[in-house]
């Protein structure tokens, strides 16, 4: 959503939204859809703000903003059926923005940080069962019109499984990113960077889809293309996904990032000590890789529970 959709404030926060709106993108290094949510997370209380004082929302209206505001804000978007995880999306990008505001000195205002967000169920990642897994990265080949973009796929999905990578980061990466040791330079979420080592089955898929690859690639180019020679975007992996998993009749939760998912169980199950798992998928806390651990406690009663049958 670009900011001139957005009415109801003056001249002055236009500006303002546009500087936080360049900071995310560049500084922070969000994605342009995060970003637009969260444009229209604070277009939503501005709207509550120039519902209540029946004039343009300006800087001085977010600096008075108290507790009391912050609450009439989530009751109201309770009371319109939001679901809590909509509703605590909108708070993320509220806090994010009042952070912003306090630290560049455009205000002084901590009184959302006193506002708890909803409480969420918590979802445990959906991982593959392995031979599932090794069927999905042998038939990914066969869902592609060109030969070479089949190829394209498999070593997508296997780099994916393979390494751990989010859709994003596999889509990112470039000609040169793959070093000679085999190892694979990646910048993940927040700027953050990581090295991730390659197997032999990843690296020689990427090769054969280099090999039939009919545009020549040089070295900052992206490692990924489209039909037409442009960076691979991700619906058509998504799509790509969709069409396996209907023809191996998985279920719905079974997408490209299902697979960093089950790199991550796989390697629990088989014992690998879950600080090194936080570090190859680069996760900020080891609170965030430990749900992988309920993931096997889960498995584990299922198996239980068969056996008991």
């Amino acid at each position: 959503m670009s900011l001139e959709n957005i009415n109801n404030i003056d001249s002055q926060m236009q500006e303002i939204l546009r500087r936080w709106q360049d900071w995310l993108l560049n500084i922070k290094r969000y994605s342009s859809n995060t970003v637009s949510s969260y444009t229209q997370d604070i277009e939503a209380f501005i709207d509550m703000l120039h519902h209540q004082k029946k004039q343009l929302i300006c800087l001085e209206d977010f600096a008075q903003a108290d507790a009391h505001t912050f609450r009439s804000f989530l009751r109201e978007r309770t009371s319109q059926h939001l679901e809590k995880s909509s509703i605590a999306r909108e708070l993320s990008a509220l806090k994010n923005f009042f952070k912003w505001l306090n630290k560049n000195n455009y205000i002084c205002n901590t009184s959302l940080s006193i506002i708890a967000s909803p409480k969420l169920p918590k979802i445990l990642p959906r991982a593959l069962e392995v031979d599932d897994t090794f069927t999905l990265l042998k038939e990914a080949q066969s869902f592609s019109k060109q030969p070479w973009q089949g190829l394209r796929d498999t070593a997508i999905f296997t780099l994916l499984y393979g390494c751990g990578l989010r859709i994003s980061e596999a889509l990112n990466l470039n000609i040169g990113d793959i070093t000679a040791e085999n190892y694979l330079h990646i910048k993940g979420k927040g700027n953050k960077e990581r090295i991730v080592p390659l197997l032999p089955i990843v690296t020689e898929s990427i090769e054969a889809y280099l090999q039939q690859c009919p545009y020549k690639m040089r070295t900052g180019e992206p490692l990924f293309l489209g039909a037409r020679g442009e960076r691979l975007l991700p619906r058509i992996v998504q799509r790509q996904m969709q069409k396996i998993r209907l023809y191996l009749g998985l279920p719905d939760s079974i997408t490209p990032h299902a697979l960093r998912h089950s790199f991550a169980t796989h390697l629990l199950a088989q014992g690998t000590d879950l600080r090194a798992i936080q570090e190859l998928l680069g996760h900020a806390s080891l609170s965030t890789t430990q749900r992988y651990t309920e993931v096997n406690i889960e498995k584990m009663t299922e198996e239980y529970q068969k056996w008991q049958k």
